[in-house]
């Protein structure tokens, strides 16, 4: 019955986003195997989580859309995702939960929470942060780069982080309290539980998101198109082949976002341990 129940919400779900443009075919394949998969060896809670992270990331990346154009016609991947994207945000959470179902531990729900709100806060920090008025700063020197430079922070990109980490705990804890029958990923009291669900996903998910930032800013390949000089994730702008600039082979944007989902896991089960809740 999990099973059914998980492919009947992915799909429905998956269908939904497919039909506004939000993933492309393949996206769609593995937004449906993801979710089913989820629901089926997790619960509500986990696969609630993931889809907090889908729906709000989506609606965030529509929001004043020709105001991003822009800065978003340099990155390497579009907002439409493809199945590239769906696993690399939402591929070890999967992992995780499918170790939790053979080996059950709290720490494997709190690795889960940090990947979570990592790959929700990167997210944020990208959609809201690339309408911020005034230029971005290179994580690696402090120096103001061009909107849209991997590895580029602002104030409000950085509040839309620490946002979107708290806004997954807050998911996760509103799921456990609404949805009846459901069983807490641990056995901290209600209202600890909410203090500590919130707190360690939006410190993980600012951590995770920074992580991320710095590795997109050191190991990402990144071009430079030799028609309008702007410094750019694709191999190809302007209809010409762009010059490689930096980077180590085989680190693209989902390479990226796999590495920054994995130390806010790591950190926020770090966190857990450090306040006694693992």
């Amino acid at each position: 019955m999990e099973w059914f129940i998980g492919l009947v919400g992915s799909t429905s779900i998956a269908g939904a986003a497919y039909t506004k443009r939000a993933l492309s075919g393949s996206g769609f394949l593995a937004a449906v195997i993801l979710g089913t998969v989820m629901y089926a060896l997790g619960s509500a809670v986990w696969f609630g989580s993931l889809i907090a992270f889908f729906i709000s990331s989506t609606l965030w990346s529509k929001w004043k859309k020709h105001a991003k154009e822009n800065v978003e016609s340099g990155y390497e991947k579009t907002g439409r995702r493809d199945a590239g994207q769906v696993l690399a945000n939402g591929g070890l959470g999967l992992l995780l939960c499918a170790a939790n179902s053979m080996w059950p531990h709290l720490l494997w729900w709190y690795a889960f929470l940090g990947v979570m709100a990592a790959v929700t806060a990167d997210t944020w920090a990208t959609e809201i942060g690339g309408l911020s008025r005034t230029p971005p700063r290179s994580i690696k020197t402090g120096h103001r780069v061009t909107p849209g430079t991997s590895g580029g922070v602002s104030a409000l990109g950085l509040g839309a982080s620490l946002a979107g980490g708290l806004f997954i705990g807050a998911v996760a804890w509103t799921l456990l309290l609404a949805v009846s029958g459901q069983t807490a990923p641990d056995a901290v009291a209600a209202p600890l539980r909410l203090i500590a669900w919130v707190g360690i996903a939006g410190l993980a998910g600012l951590i995770g998101s920074l992580a991320d930032s710095w590795i997109g800013a050191t190991w990402q390949l990144m071009y430079r198109c030799v028609e309008c000089g702007r410094e750019i994730e694709q191999a190809r702008h302007c209809g010409k082949p762009a010059l490689l600039i930096q980077g180590r082979a085989g680190w693209n944007n989902d390479a990226v976002n796999v590495a920054g989902s994995l130390v806010g896991g790591a950190f926020a089960v770090l966190l857990a341990l450090a306040l006694g809740l693992g």
